[in-house]
């Protein structure tokens, strides 16, 4: 028997969900297989389907499931097909209630450029993008005040509001200090360089995040601390994006900025991520990228970034680093031999290949 046993709760949800969660799974075991752990796996249901069985996003023996597991892997939640769902029940609550649920306040989200894929990047003459966004994720407009009134108040035109809708954004010194902390320690750990987006020349949140980094800059000397407002950062990821090494900011601008990040590195369907919380709390690993219900059954879906997911739960979760390592090396390798899926496909030398065919070479080079 394995001297190590992990609990691993799968939520494959929606889309191509299923298809890239399976492959996950099958190089967790082979590399669980190859350095001597076991892994046990508890399938449960989020999203749209969980809404379709259940009238839910998230029945609570998913989120007890994932509670009691040491991490959790998810596919995708939603699609049009739930477009029209009451707002209380729609797919992505399931997104929410399982980071409110497990504490999951910290989403990691790197944008590598591979090699390999430099061509694919709609930026021209780039190398050497390797950029890691600390979001927020438990606070802010997602997680703030919001609903719907009617008003009488009149426009500047005589016409009448109507209808109004409002969110809102909030945050608390105690949310800003613990994401930021995290990122002075990720930058610590890279090229000591953080930058803070925020849009502080409008909104009040903003400008607590500047004090609060300002303040906790003091305890990191080495690192060198720069602010962005967050429309003049989407232009300069694509006008430098080489200079950028930890981005943290709030849970919105982090939503945002990190799916363009996606996009320059190549293909957002390379992107993995990881939502962690305090130490002993179970983290939740995904790719960025959404459930893409119109591919889902053709067998286009790249794996790629849940497989790189699957990485990064071996080494943040599991604290199995060379298992994480061979995992990126074979991802790596993969992409050096010429093959690729259809999204990331850029000249006649690629080899196109299905979501169960370049799961196949990834295995074949662990």
């Amino acid at each position: 028997m394995p001297d190590k046993s992990y609990k691993i709760a799968v939520i494959p949800g929606d889309g191509i969900g299923p298809e890239v969660t399976s492959s996950a799974v099958k190089v967790l075991k082979a590399v669980s297989e190859k350095f001597g752990f076991e892994l046990n796996f508890s399938e449960y249901k989020a999203g749209g389907c969980a809404i379709d069985e259940f009238g839910i996003p998230l029945p609570e023996a998913t989120l007890e499931g994932c509670k009691s597991s040491d991490a959790v892997l998810l596919g995708a939640v939603g699609g049009p097909k739930w477009d029209k769902v009451d707002a209380k029940i729609r797919p992505e609550k399931a997104l929410l209630g399982l980071r409110a649920g497990l504490g999951l306040y910290s989403n990691l989200r790197p944008a590598l450029l591979f090699e390999e894929l430099a061509s694919a990047s709609p930026l021209k003459n780039v190398s050497n993008i390797d950029i890691l966004i600390v979001r927020e994720l438990t606070g802010g407009i997602y997680f703030g005040e919001h609903g719907r009134y009617d008003s009488s108040e009149l426009l500047s035109d005589g016409s009448s509001k109507g209808t109004v809708a409002f969110d809102t954004e909030s945050y608390s010194v105690a949310e800003i200090e613990r994401i930021v902390r995290e990122g002075f320690r990720y930058a610590m750990g890279r090229s000591k360089k953080l930058t803070l987006v925020d849009k502080a020349n409008v909104l009040e949140s903003s400008r607590l995040w500047r004090e609060v980094a300002e303040k906790i800059s003091s305890e990191y000397p080495e690192v060198a601390l720069d602010y962005l407002y967050v429309d003049n950062c989407s232009m300069q990821l694509i006008n430098r994006p080489e200079t950028f090494d930890v981005i943290v900011t709030s849970n919105m601008f982090g939503d945002i900025l990190s799916d363009e990040a996606g996009m320059i590195t190549g293909s957002i369907g390379m992107l993995p991520s990881a939502s962690l919380g305090a130490p002993g709390t179970p983290g939740m690993y995904e790719p960025v990228h959404g459930s893409a219900p119109d591919i889902a059954g053709t067998g286009k879906a790249n794996p790629l970034a849940t497989i790189l997911s699957a990485a990064m739960l071996l080494r943040w979760s599991l604290d199995e680093t060379e298992a994480a390592d061979l995992v990126e090396e074979a991802v790596k390798k993969t992409l050096k031999d010429g093959f690729r899926t259809v999204d990331i496909a850029s000249g006649d030398s690629d080899t196109v290949l299905g979501t169960e065919e370049i799961t196949a070479k990834v295995l074949e080079r662990i």
